[in-house]
């Protein structure tokens, strides 16, 4: 499932992680690229145990876990803390897949990547280049949003970030270990607590349709997640 989760972020939110993390040292972005992916990685990246990142990453991560999309969709049950790369002009990432599992920096916790998450910190219309094209089983879908708009799709799916032409793309990203692992199972439920949603908001929360629903949902879940 690849789904676009638009006002993660407000654009003061993103003013003001921007004038934090602009300020800041950048390094090279393959510090935390595989073996594999190294090769073809070309960006810059904030330092995670910097006083922005560590600053920026709270926003970001504040911001993700009240959004009701973003929860319904993921069902997290670890969330990587955020990372922050740019793209500039010649920049770009290759096609490849993310790892498997990721070590959290000073830290003995090891997070299972099933989703991955961009966040968009800058507007489409400041630069050219720097799509995230996700390949899918409907072909490559090509993601480039406005800042403060979130992008979710799994971990497992070959990826790339075209080249930078003009400007600079600077984003969020990081990855999530979700309740449900398997994505076709996390599809439905994700699709059946829409249908709830709306179904509630037409007939009210009480309506024996919409209870008889939100068990179903319930025990779909206790039957596929991993607490």
């Amino acid at each position: 499932m690849l789904i676009c989760i638009p006002q993660v972020l407000t654009k003061e939110q993103v003013r003001e992680i921007r004038e934090l993390i602009d300020a800041a040292n950048w390094v090279d972005g393959r510090v935390t690229a595989g073996i594999q992916s190294a090769e073809r990685k070309h960006n810059t990246q904030l330092p995670e145990e910097s006083a922005a990142a560590r600053t920026a990453q709270q926003m970001v991560s504040v911001a993700v876990g009240n959004n009701p999309l973003f929860l319904s969709a993921a069902l997290p049950q670890k969330v990587f803390p955020p990372l922050f790369n740019r793209y500039v002009v010649g920049d770009s990432f290759g096609s490849h897949v993310d790892n498997a599992i990721r070590s959290v920096k000073n830290s003995p916790e090891r997070i299972r990547t099933d989703l991955s998450c961009t966040l968009f910190l800058t507007e489409p219309e400041d630069y050219d280049g720097g799509d995230l094209v996700i390949e899918t089983l409907f072909g490559a879908q090509e993601v480039k949003l406005e800042a403060g708009d979130l992008v979710l799709y799994p971990a497992s799916s070959l990826h790339s970030v075209t080249e930078i032409t003009r400007g600079a793309r600077i984003s969020s990203f990081f990855w999530l270990q979700s309740m449900v692992r398997d994505d076709g199972e996390r599809t439905l439920l994700f699709d059946l607590d829409q249908s709830i949603q709306r179904l509630a908001a037409e007939r009210g929360h009480k309506d024996d349709e919409v209870v008889r629903l939100t068990g179903i949902y319930h025990n779909l879940i206790r039957r596929w997640a991993e607490a």
